[in-house]
């Protein structure tokens, strides 16, 4: 009978690429989303102010949009 032991986390003792691999995924994921949030500003600075107001923004919001 096999048995299985699900209570070790990945982390604990994992490899060294196993934890560079994690790292480079996060590190992708927090690159992704700086640069979508990036575009998103962008896109919102060229609204004009009446079409911010209409979604509900004013132009001082656009750097707060994450």
């Amino acid at each position: 009978m096999a048995v299985f032991e699900y209570s070790r986390s990945v982390r604990e003792g994992g490899s060294l690429f196993n934890r560079a691999s994690s790292f480079a995924y996060h590190i992708t994921g927090a690159v992704v989303a700086w640069k979508n949030a990036r575009q998103t500003r962008k896109e919102l600075s060229r609204l004009s102010d009446r079409e911010l107001a209409d979604i509900g923004l004013s132009r001082s919001d656009i750097d707060s949009v994450r």
